[in-house]
């Protein structure tokens, strides 16, 4: 008996020192002198919907308020000017440099898309060619109120017969029944959409829209009147805008994290980007710095950050491509409430 009681002891001695161990080690990472380390783990904690909660059980809200004033990013206050993309869907025979090669070569002439894997920092991403701009449409749920689910993007694709599908604006409570409802503008064919009211002059917000002649057109604090007008047809309200009229925005720290991302770009020749990248245990993702540089190397021209972590999606021929986060994965991607999709 004194053997096993012993036996016992030594386990919980070592099961309670092996606790305290992790512990300090916890300690020493969260308030040691590895600035970056804290950074980055404030600032992706702080970007998710649900796990904003991981921030706070190390820091003081005025510890994460200063750690992310030292994590920002430096936007571009301008419009996109449209008139400098020349749409050309013609395959090109010469080549600025090997990344445009890579992008734009084709197997056939008459392929609509080519998918590159592409390595976004240390995180696997996809990087889509869309050759035919026009051919670009906005996704949303069948309609929008408070008492109803979003849709998974693998769904709304298949419902409007697309072949390449990305998620879209970000939307409110997504993971609570019956409030899953955009955050800011959605303009579908000409109209808005969201919010569903009469009087849109007093609402404003970053708008990524799509022209009826395929053109990415990005405007700042913008009401919906003013983009309708402004000829988008398609839009949704998110950001930020990471590069406008060729001009990239200054970004310093790690101010999203490295959680899943996706982006909607254009090049000046009219090719539609989609970029999406991995980012499982939103530890192993990629930064924003890490797609701006992607993003430089394959000739974007505009381009705007879309809602990312859980929410990215990318379907290609009716198959989820990448592996959304924890629940979103078991599922088939999480329900959102607006998307993007090359519609044939």
């Amino acid at each position: 008996m004194a053997i096993k009681k012993k036996k016992k002891i030594l386990k919980r001695t070592i099961i309670f020192g092996l606790i305290d161990i992790i512990a300090i080690i916890c300690f020493f990472i969260m308030y040691g002198p590895w600035n970056y380390v804290r950074n980055l783990y404030v600032t992706t904690a702080m970007q998710t919907m649900t796990h904003k909660y991981l921030a706070r059980v190390f820091y003081s809200e005025k510890k994460i308020t200063e750690i992310q004033n030292n994590n920002y990013l430096v936007g571009i206050n301008e419009d996109a000017d449209t008139s400098s993309i020349v749409i050309d869907t013609k395959e090109k025979k010469n080549y600025l440099n090997e990344y445009e090669k890579e992008l734009l070569e084709r197997e056939n002439e008459d392929d609509l898309y080519k998918v590159l894997n592409v390595k976004v920092g240390n995180a696997n991403g996809y990087l889509i060619a869309i050759y035919d701009p026009t051919k670009i449409s906005l996704l949303r749920t069948k309609k929008f109120n408070s008492g109803t689910y979003g849709e998974r993007v693998i769904d709304m694709c298949k419902r409007y017969g697309g072949i390449v599908c990305i998620n879209g604006g970000g939307f409110s409570n997504g993971l609570d029944k019956g409030s899953d409802i955009p955050q800011g503008y959605v303009i579908d064919e000409g109209k808005v959409a969201w919010p569903i009211q009469s009087d849109y002059s007093n609402t404003r917000g970053n708008i990524i829209g799509m022209t009826k002649d395929g053109k990415l057109k990005l405007m700042n604090n913008a009401t919906g009147t003013e983009a309708i007008n402004s000829g988008i047809w398609y839009g949704v309200e998110f950001g930020p805008f990471l590069i406008v009229n060729g001009k990239s925005v200054k970004i310093e720290g790690t101010p999203f994290g490295v959680a899943n991302k996706c982006v909607i770009a254009q090049r000046k020749d009219g090719v539609i980007m989609f970029l999406v990248t991995e980012g499982e245990s939103y530890i192993d993702g990629a930064s924003m710095k890490d797609v701006l540089k992607v993003l430089e190397r394959y000739g974007a021209y505009n381009a705007a950050n879309l809602d990312g972590g859980q929410s990215t999606s990318l379907v290609i021929n009716n198959s989820l491509v990448n592996t959304p986060n924890y629940a979103a994965k078991k599922q088939g991607g999480r329900y959102v409430v607006t998307g993007w999709g090359l519609i044939p």
